[in-house]
């Protein structure tokens, strides 16, 4: 399949009981999920049933699952322990990632705290997540997929230039990949809706790290205007980026095979109707 389409699904009472069921009521043929708290620090175990189920359940359906790591994770900041424990987390969402049969698991990348110079702050990347990188040995274990922010405070990455840098950083390593959340490219100051936005901003994130980077992209459109630097997702098509740019995307060719996931607002039934309107994106 070109694009498979799904969501970000809940999953509270089992991966596999909850998170697939959720997806099969959507009709999602990619599936997202969190396997901790986003926002906290704990490292919950799992459960080997769910896990095994999960996992058998995505492979018998083809649905290519990816796991969400915590939003506290930041391997920028100036609080030392903040950085540990971004570590653990991180570990902990790889390592759960990889008993779940995950493709890949997302990760923000951060920002410089405390004032301190982004130089500085990116060679604390590379001190603590390098490390991580290099313990994706196995063929099972997913990929680390870089998500860029939507350019509020400090930010290390918010717009596709800035993927050079943090690229250059961890040595452009095998295992790490590209997240693309189009909300966040948009409000970054990419102008998505624009004459051909899309493709310009498809076209620098490849010359920026590359071909076969871009693993996962999260559909979201925007409550907010171009360059405004605020995190805030809107349902496909009501928003400011609109539904034209979200065809262009399909027809990239950095896009293809590349799953997409919303994000969006709406519960369950917002959900089904973003589903629906991609897969007709998709299908025209």
């Amino acid at each position: 399949m070109r694009n498979p389409v799904g969501a970000h699904v809940p999953v509270a009472g089992g991966l596999a009981t909850t998170g697939l069921g959720y997806a099969r009521d959507l009709g999602a043929e990619a599936v997202q999920v969190f396997v901790a708290n986003p926002r906290g620090w704990a490292v919950p175990p799992g459960t080997p049933a769910q896990d095994e189920l999960f996992r058998a359940e995505c492979a018998r359906a083809g649905i290519p699952a990816y796991v969400h790591a915590p939003y506290l994770i930041n391997f920028g900041s100036h609080t030392r322990a903040t950085a540990e424990r971004s570590v653990l987390s991180l570990r902990h969402s790889l390592r759960r990632g990889r008993a779940i049969g995950a493709r890949g698991v997302v990760v923000h990348t951060g920002s410089a705290t405390g004032g301190r110079e982004r130089a500085a702050a990116l060679a604390q990347v590379r001190e603590l997540l390098l490390p991580l990188l290099d313990e994706l040995t196995d063929d099972g274990d997913p990929a680390l997929l870089l998500e860029p922010t939507a350019g509020q405070g400090a930010s290390l990455c918010s717009r596709m230039e800035h993927l050079g840098p943090y690229f250059d950083a961890l040595d452009a390593h095998p295992r790490l990949g590209v997240c693309l959340d189009t909300c966040h490219a948009f409000a970054a100051g990419h102008d998505l809706a624009g004459p051909h936005g899309m493709a310009a901003a498809l076209d620098l994130l490849v010359e920026t790290v590359g071909t076969g980077r871009l693993g996962l992209i999260h559909a979201n459109d925007s409550k907010d205007v171009a360059g405004a630097h605020k995190d805030r997702h809107e349902n496909i098509g009501a928003g400011h980026i609109g539904e034209e740019p979200f065809a262009a995307l399909f027809g990239h060719p950095a896009t293809e095979g590349v799953p997409l996931v919303i994000e969006t607002p709406g519960g369950k039934a917002g959900h089904g109707e973003d589903v629906a309107r991609l897969k007709k994106l998709r299908n025209a």
